[in-house]
């Protein structure tokens, strides 16, 4: 007997949103390079750039503003393309060397989400970072960088829009248009420059060549590293540790009077220039360096904190060498549950060893999955997982040997992600973040521990919702009012207040409240009042889409072969279920 296929739809359709979560993926990237190791003629440079591909293929532009060229490429689903830079006036068009004005830069989109990164140097001095999207800039950066030795230090700031001003410490503003970089070199070390603009820039660290740690001054190299802006710092941090098993680590506060309340598995280091050795009273750009142990440092602090990892100096004879390069770390909150990455391929060096450095929640770890090229979904291999019990995050450095193909990560409790590469013969070296979220933290909520602008794609099984409040870098919080829309069913055609009161702030962040929810699909907004303004601060409203599930059990079926297991499971509103008879 031909068994028959069945549906039920549940309740109702669901909706479409509009929503967009910022992370280290998009369609619209910006970039530009600055002075780097002791030889100073771009033609003379590596400079490689990798776009890696989701489900979809991608139609990519790069342009080049000084040249006023582009080229396009079709790149295939689950593919990562290399473009690399060889042509001499490229070369010169996106290569800056002295502080100044100019329009080197690159502008790169994409018909689809894509995950771009490029890497910069000559011989065995370079360093790699990952490229930012758009949607994930701001207007607040401190430069975080190290010690120059013999040379020079540098940021670089493109600017997104016509009409930006920059500026430095609060020095008169540079103005720019859309596409130009100001660049900005030191021969000292510029870590905790305060740098803010009126538009969204994007902000490159560079340094043209240094010793990790400064006191170790045989063997150098550069660094390079897009900084996440101020309004995506955090309060609470994890740094896991490469296969080197020894890394040096930069904080710098945001705010005065910052404390660094948890420090686990990190030693405050002495004698480093421009550096604090007091944690307890950092005023807003002054930093702490430490040297952090083999199982990952935590960190906690009461006010947002940058951090950036750093690999360092690793001398003979251990088998890995390694030079120094430079990560930015982001916070714990900056966690998400898909990550679109790719390995750098086998450059200059044939016995590099090319790795995913993945830090997740311990009680999930065995959940984490990669996808290679589209393939299915595998746990983890090649590699142990090292577990930080203060933290409760462990973490696995994989090898990443496919230089065509794209990493597709995944755990259900979230993760962040990097990439490095270490020699297992020369010196050689490169470290940079590979994929994280990159939401505004200066005010976010959460639902069940769910980012805002990732509710959207979230299943909520349980109807019971506790949503968390972060607010950071704002003065004199008064309250809060929390709205809901329905948009599933028969939806509200506003927003409908669900605080009965407004959320008085008296206490420090985050603040909780829990509501129940029927099954459906709504819109949650969250508007924050501060410094006695009766209106909200249409800058800080914020919003997601809450998915709560409905639970379906299914009955069992009696066939010639016995019966069939009840299956219970959640699904989402508007689901179509599948239910076959069985032939008797």
């Amino acid at each position: 007997m031909v068994k028959k296929i069945f549906y039920i739809i549940i309740i109702a359709l669901l909706s479409l949103s509009s929503l967009k979560s910022q992370t280290t993926s998009g369609t619209e990237f910006w970039l530009t390079f600055g002075r780097v190791t002791s030889g100073n003629m771009p033609s003379n440079l590596d400079i490689q750039i990798r776009i890696a591909t989701n489900n979809l293929p991608a139609s990519v532009t790069i342009y080049f503003t000084h040249l006023d060229v582009s080229e396009t490429f079709t790149i295939p689903a689950y593919e990562v393309f290399t473009y690399d830079i060889l042509d001499t006036n490229q070369k010169n068009a996106v290569y800056n060397t002295t502080t100044g004005i100019t329009d080197y830069s690159i502008y790169i989109s994409s018909s689809e989400e894509v995950s771009v990164y490029t890497c910069i140097g000559a011989g065995s001095m370079r360093d790699a970072t990952n490229v930012l999207p758009v949607t994930a800039l701001g207007t607040e950066y401190y430069q975080i960088s190290y010690t120059p030795y013999s040379c020079l230090d540098a940021y670089a700031v493109i600017a997104t829009e016509d009409n930006t001003s920059v500026s430095y410490n609060g020095e008169t503003p540079i103005m720019l248009d859309a596409g130009e970089v100001y660049y900005r070199a030191s021969t000292t070390d510029m870590t905790g420059s305060f740098i803010t603009a009126n538009n969204p820039v994007a902000f490159f660290a560079v340094n043209q060549l240094t010793a990790i740690p400064s006191s170790f001054s045989s063997v150098w190299s550069s660094l390079m590293q897009q900084l996440a802006p101020v309004k995506t710092w955090d309060n609470t941090f994890f740094v896991p540790v490469t296969i080197v098993g020894q890394e040096f680590v930069r904080i710098v506060a945001s705010q005065n009077n910052t404390e660094i309340t948890t420090l686990s598995g990190g030693t405050v280091q002495f004698g480093v220039p421009g550096a604090q050795t007091d944690i307890t009273n950092l005023q807003a750009g002054e930093w702490v360096e430490l040297e952090i142990s083999n199982t990952g440092c935590y960190i906690e602090a009461d006010k947002p904190i940058g951090v950036c990892s750093y690999m360092r100096t690793f001398p003979p004879p251990t088998v890995l060498r390694s030079l120094p390069a430079q990560a930015w770390v982001p916070g714990i909150k900056q966690t998400v549950f898909n990550a679109l990455i790719a390995s750098f391929n086998v450059w200059y060096f044939s016995s590099m060893d090319h790795r995913a450095l993945i830090l997740t929640p311990t009680a999930t770890k065995g959940s984490t999955m990669v996808s290679i090229g589209g393939a299915a979904p595998v746990p983890l291999y090649g590699g142990e997982w090292i577990e930080n019990t203060t933290a409760d995050i462990s973490f696995y450095s994989m090898p990443m040997t496919h230089e065509t193909e794209s990493y597709i990560f995944s755990n259900p409790k979230g993760m962040i992600i990097f990439g490095y590469g270490v020699s297992l013969g020369a010196y050689n070296s490169y470290y940079y973040l590979a994929g994280s979220s990159m939401r505004d933290l200066t005010a976010a909520f959460f639902a069940n521990g769910v980012g805002c602008e990732d509710m959207k794609d979230h299943l909520f099984c349980e109807h019971e919702i506790t949503f968390t409040t972060i607010i950071s870098n704002i003065a004199e919080v008064d309250s809060l009012k929390w709205y809901r829309k329905k948009i599933s069913g028969t939806p509200d055609p506003n927003y409908i207040l669900i605080t009965e009161d407004d959320v008085e702030v008296e206490g420090d962040f985050p603040l909780e409240w829990t509501r129940r929810f029927s099954a459906g699909n709504y819109m949650i907004k969250l508007d924050v009042y501060h410094g006695g303004d009766p209106n909200p601060d249409p800058e800080l409203s914020c919003e997601g889409e809450l998915c709560i599930g409905v639970w379906i059990k299914t009955i069992p079926v009696t066939s010639a072969g016995g019966t069939v297991s009840p299956a219970v499971e959640c699904y989402k509103v508007g689901s179509k279920i599948e239910l076959r008879s069985l032939p008797h």
